[in-house]
């Protein structure tokens, strides 16, 4: 057996602040990378072809990065449970290196890789949290259970102590060009491309890929956008947030930097009106990591409410009225504007996310698992943890449930789109419509019919009632 180390990456994709990669390092210079494009998953009909595109872009940048590191990246296209155990044994190497995860599908995967290195005699180690600054076991109410109430989460989670960036130690050790050649009988392939994999996309991606380019947009946030981000990240047509959600789902960078990067923001702001915009920013990184022990938790989220009184929700699911939605022709400017956007860009303003969930699931009364669905097959940063715990916020069918939220798309536009430029942007046949009439909704039919514009699929004010009695009634029912 050598003194070989195989570092498998999945949500890391990164060589700096990486902290399976670190300690992967400290136990030998003889380290190499793999990557495992897991056919089950790109297989499923969930897949982004923008979201894909980046990864591979990442993983393309990546690989830049071990060569300059002087080793390599090793792609394998296979079932990670067959092809890691079958690397790390035709390469003799001595362990294998990874970080963990909070998702159902990675855990019971991990599980199968760990019960064939143990067959093999390979070590293995991967207790690293890399993507949380706090392990799912560390943060419990005092009852000694996981929260299900976001505020008290952050009040607890805030208080503890946060991880700095870890260094990786230089200079790694690759394979010889014979051990090369081993790699590749043992699935070692060229990085496809997305097209090679089935996808296309041809638009430009909203961030580039890679390391680099996601701390460069970060130094660039933290030092603008972010002092004003408590008031700017509600307007979709301001480019108010760090835009960085998709580099966080593939780990191009660590949450470690991003957190360092907010408390030297807070140590030079001069201000309270930006330390509380920087501390806002703090609470949505919040919210991504109670998503994620939520996920960890309740593994059961992926499948379906959380809440009793919405496992049998009879939802009025019209496929005329999803479609409509899905193609951003509802009717209803603001909702179209976000779900074009999505459309052609592969992602969404966050407070159109949450418009346009509550669209579908208040006023339409479709099942969120169909937009849930939809958002994964569009996102270039669709999560799993946080798109499912968004989607069940907007439905108030997970946890966090209350107030019962339900927006009103006209009062949404008036108060985040004031003048109609978001819409506009996005809604091309409504560019000369006048403001006042294109953020209220307003828009008188014959004005609609001659700029091709639909009328509302719904009424508002009657899908709101019609949910509310729908609710009380299934409420009641599950009482």
């Amino acid at each position: 057996m050598s003194d070989l180390i195989l570092f498998w990456h999945r949500r890391d994709l990164r060589i700096s602040d990486n902290t399976g990669l670190a300690a992967a390092r400290e136990r030998s210079a003889k380290l190499v990378g793999v990557f495992c494009l897991d056919p089950d998953i790109l297989q499923r009909d969930d897949i982004a072809p923008a979201r894909l595109t980046y990864m591979i872009g990442c993983l393309q940048a990546l690989q830049k990065q071990y060569s300059q590191a002087g080793s390599q990246l090793l792609i394998l296209h296979n079932n990670p449970v067959i092809g890691i155990p079958v690397l790390a044994e035709a390469l003799k190497a001595k362990a294998v290196f990874w970080n963990w995860d909070v998702e159902p599908y990675s855990q019971t995967r991990d599980i199968a890789v760990i019960d064939s290195l143990k067959a093999q005699g390979i070590e293995f180690l991967h207790q690293n949290w890399d993507q949380l600054l706090h392990s799912p076991a560390e943060i419990f109410s005092g009852s000694k259970t996981p929260y299900t109430v976001y505020t008290p989460f952050w009040k607890n989670w805030i208080t503890k102590p946060k991880a700095t960036p870890i260094e990786t130690l230089p200079n790694f050790a690759g394979l010889t060009e014979q051990e090369q050649e081993i790699a590749q009988q043992a699935g070692a392939i060229k990085l496809p491309s997305a097209q090679d994999l089935g996808f296309s996309w041809d638009e430009e991606l909203i961030i580039s890929p890679g390391e680099l380019a996601a701390q460069k947009r970060l130094e660039i946030f933290t030092k603008s956008a972010i002092n004003e981000y408590q008031e700017q990240r509600n307007f979709p047509a301001v480019d108010g947030t760090s835009q960085l959600s998709a580099a966080l789902k593939f780990g191009v960078i660590s949450i470690r930097t991003v957190w360092q990067a907010t408390i030297e923001a807070l140590e030079n702001s001069r201000s309270e009106e930006v330390t509380a915009s920087i501390r806002t920013w703090q609470q949505e990184l919040a919210w991504r990591e109670f998503y994620q022990h939520a996920m960890y938790h309740f593994p059961a989220l992926s499948e379906g409410a959380y809440r009793d009184s919405f496992k049998n929700f009879p939802w009025r699911n019209n496929e005329a009225h999803f479609q409509a939605w899905c193609a951003g022709k509802t009717g209803y400017p603001i909702v179209d504007a976000a779900m074009r956007q999505l459309n052609e860009s592969g992602w969404m303003h966050n407070r159109c996310r949450m418009i346009v969930a509550s669209f579908l699931t208040k006023d339409l009364i479709i099942n969120p698992q169909w937009g849930e669905k939809y958002f994964m097959q569009k996102l270039i940063d669709g999560d799993l943890s946080a798109n499912n715990g968004g989607w069940q916020w907007s439905a108030s069918s997970g946890i966090d449930p209350k107030p019962l939220r339900i927006f009103n798309p006209a009062s949404q536009s008036q108060k985040f789109d004031v003048e109609g430029e978001y819409i506009r942007r996005w809604v091309s046949e409504l560019r000369s419509v006048d403001s006042q009439y294109l953020v209220s909704g307003n828009i008188l039919p014959l004005e609609r019919r001659a700029v091709g514009y639909p009328a509302p699929i719904v009424d508002h004010k009657k899908q709101q009632a019609l949910f509310k009695e729908i609710y009380q009634q299934q409420k009641v029912g599950v009482v």
